[in-house]
């Protein structure tokens, strides 16, 4: 009996230690925690510079208008889901689009890009890339309106009017 009564404080002071542990982890874990979201509404894009899959230069500088930009990668659940909501919106809106297409391998791109080249001009970039480091996008898909001064209006699809 005497070891049946050990055996359960034994068990119960280990599953105490487990849960302190686990919950100390499970605060060190928020602390790396990325800002998925990007660069915050009211708030200016940094500035970048890359070229369109057709060549011509994309700069936040030349960004004159309103501008819709989507931020996409292949592989991606969420941004396969995304795109055709993407594409029809910047068809309906009498904005710029751009959408930037994030792929270690230029080739892995090529389907996104072709599936985007109609609706928006088309800039593929590897990690880290320029345009994705002026937008502080830290995860895909995600989606920003940007003004013609550089501030964020929007940064969710549902969250831009349509015209």
């Amino acid at each position: 009996m005497q070891y049946l009564v050990a055996a359960v404080v034994l068990l119960g002071v280990l599953s105490l230690l487990n849960l302190a542990l686990t919950a100390g982890l499970i605060r060190r874990l928020r602390q790396f925690d990325a800002p998925a979201g990007g660069v915050p509404v009211g708030h200016h894009v940094g500035d970048f510079a890359a070229q369109d899959t057709e060549g011509r230069p994309v700069a936040r500088e030349l960004l004159t208008g309103p501008t819709l930009v989507g931020f996409f990668t292949p592989g991606c659940e969420p941004c396969e889901d995304l795109l055709p909501r993407f594409v029809a919106r910047a068809g309906a809106l009498p904005h710029d689009c751009l959408a930037v297409v994030h792929a270690v391998r230029a080739e892995d791109a090529e389907g996104y890009a072709a599936r985007l080249a109609g609706a928006a001009r088309v800039v593929v970039e590897g990690p880290g890339g320029p345009v994705q480091r002026a937008f502080q996008v830290a995860a895909f898909p995600a989606v920003f309106l940007v003004g013609g001064d550089g501030t964020v209006l929007a940064g969710d699809l549902d969250a831009i009017p349509v015209a």
